[in-house]
């Protein structure tokens, strides 16, 4: 099994992990497994759910987008409400 080693790892970051890790009744390196694990899939879930949007708006057939208001136009006028 590969070994992982974090250098100059932040002492607040490292308390927060024990005591979560404590809290769950986990050793600190199950903790770091399962919270890398969680962000790996969430990461990659944004991806997928992006991609998602893409595809549903490429569906849509918008057509002629050159008609469609300048965003710039559309930021300017809603900061100056």
């Amino acid at each position: 099994m590969p070994l992982l080693q974090v250098r100059d790892f932040p002492e607040d970051v490292y308390e927060s992990l024990t005591k979560v890790a404590k809290e769950d009744n986990r050793s600190i390196s199950q903790e770091t497994i399962v919270l890398l694990r969680s962000a790996l899939n969430q990461k990659e879930e944004r991806f997928f759910r992006r991609r998602r949007v893409l595809e549903e708006i490429d569906e849509m057939k918008l057509g002629d987008t050159d008609k469609f208001p300048d965003p710039v136009f559309l930021i300017r006028k809603d900061r100056d409400r």
